[in-house]
């Protein structure tokens, strides 16, 4: 797998045992010693931690001087209320082509200037790609490959995040956030895909196995 890409979190992966396997182009872990059961438990129970950092983070702000907002603007790629979409919340949406087939799915948040997108590992150069072609007009299109992406879910997320980053307890679902851990920012929102409540943290790709450690450690 040298052709690989790596998360911050690899050699972290390594340390507790992971099995890794190729996923979209990164060698992710998919599973550790203890067993896919026993992970899948403790996350029902109390909270379970995922590296998904290979997972485009994209930022998309309307150009100096351009009509309209960028929020207008992603709304011809996917059949959502962006424009409606208040600061400091976020919004599931599709990304359909013309004939109205689904592309990809993302999350789309508000983050007061501009618009923070997160897109699925195996499709982000196509998404990407895909506002280039349709937006670069309106909008400045920014992939972001220096933050790790981090989630915590379960029923005691809350309660193990609020303790490192103050704040996080007090998010809805759907919230997004910027919150503090030793000096970086944290771009949080209160979401996940697992069922159970979580948060996705977006965080300095320097600070990711500090951080996941110390979660770890909770």
């Amino acid at each position: 797998m040298s052709d690989m890409s790596r998360t911050a979190l690899y050699a972290l992966h390594l340390e507790l045992g992971a099995k890794m396997v190729p996923f979209a182009g990164y060698e992710m872990p998919v599973q550790y010693p203890a067993g896919v059961l026993k992970e899948h438990l403790h996350t029902r129970a109390a909270a379970g931690l995922f590296d998904v950092s290979h997972m485009g983070q994209v930022i998309l702000r309307q150009k100096d001087g351009a009509a309209g907002s960028a929020a207008s603007a992603l709304e011809r790629l996917v059949p959502v209320d962006v424009a409606g979409l208040a600061p400091g919340r976020q919004r599931y949406a599709l990304f359909t082509a013309a004939d109205g087939g689904i592309l990809d799915d993302l999350m789309v948040a508000n983050r007061g200037d501009h618009l923070f997108l997160v897109v699925n590992a195996a499709c982000k150069a196509q998404d990407v790609a895909h506002m280039r072609a349709h937006l670069a007009a309106d909008c400045e299109i920014v992939e972001i490959t220096d933050r790790a992406l981090i989630a915590l879910q379960g029923p005691q997320a809350a309660a193990v995040l609020e303790r490192l980053a103050p704040g996080a307890a007090a998010m809805r679902f759907m919230d997004v956030a910027t919150l503090a851990w030793q000096g970086a920012d944290l771009w949080v929102s209160r979401s996940g895909y697992t069922g159970e409540d979580g948060f996705e943290v977006s965080l300095p790709e320097d600070r990711a196995e500090a951080f996941a450690r110390a979660l770890l450690a909770e």
